[in-house]
Order: C-alpha cells, then structure tokens, then sequence
C-alpha cells in the first residue's frame, strides 16, 4: 500500500479502468467476476460499490460496435453479395464476440469517470483527495519558506 498521494487525471483514471485496475492506485483489480464490480480495492482500499454504471457501457458498446460491424457488412454485401447464411455466419459471432470483449472495459472507464468526477456516491472520496492534495501543497509551501 501507498502512503504516497498524486493526483489522477480523468485520462488516468478512465485507463485504469479500462484496463480492470483501480482508478485511483492502479494495481488493485477492480471487477470481482465479469461485470460485477469489486466492493473497494484489495491494494489501496478504495470502495467502488457506490459506483452506478447502469446501463450506459452497454449503450456505447453497441454504438461502437454498430459503427464498425455495419460499414463492414454494407461493404462485403456491396462488393461480393455473399448468401445471407453465410453473412449471419460471419457477422453474428463478431458482432457477439466485439460486444462482449468491450463491455467490461467500457465499464471500468465509467467507473473511473464516476470516481474522477466524484459522482454518486464517490463524493467523499473526491472530497478527502482534495484534502490530502491541500495538505501535501502546505507541507511543500512551509518547507520550501523555511
């Protein structure tokens, strides 16, 4: 565990996120199973259960995928006019295999927004950053006059 405080950058925390870590060390993982997001951080102890992702990875999810499946089936159908069959049997499984390899990184960068932001419930945690961020400045102001 840390002692030391910096402060996260939204870019940070989002990647962190993304990436399965917590938005705040790093390190600690921050799913327990697939979609289900761990209660805090097993490394720095941060609590995550007060997150509410709802529904919005799973709405960017489909419109990024969407945005990249269906310019690429207008193509194929355009340029060779494949059977449906054989569409269905591309274009199905990648659509679900996309869909599912983004949603629990989508996920986690909301979540480490949400933190960043100090939105819902993560107002404390906003709040006793900026604190410990206030208390770090005065002790390099008071060091650096004396």
């Amino acid at each position: 565990m840390t002692t030391e405080t910096h402060q996260v950058s939204l870019a940070q925390a989002m990647g962190r996120g993304f990436r399965g870590k917590c938005p705040h060390c790093g390190e600690g993982r921050l799913f327990g199973r697939f979609l289900k997001v761990a209660d805090h951080c097993e490394t720095c102890g941060e609590e995550f259960h007060l997150h509410r992702a709802d529904d919005l990875p799973a709405y960017l999810v489909i419109v990024a995928v969407g945005h990249v499946i269906v310019p690429l089936i207008l193509a194929v159908e355009t340029a060779y006019a494949p059977p449906y069959w054989l569409q269905a049997l591309i274009w199905l499984p990648l659509t679900l295999v996309s869909s599912l390899a983004l949603l629990q990184p989508v996920k986690g960068a909301i979540v480490g927004m949400q933190w960043q932001f100090g939105m819902h419930g993560f107002e404390a945690a906003k709040k006793r950053r900026a604190a410990e961020t206030m208390t770090d400045l005065r002790g390099v102001a008071s060091s650096g006059t004396a």
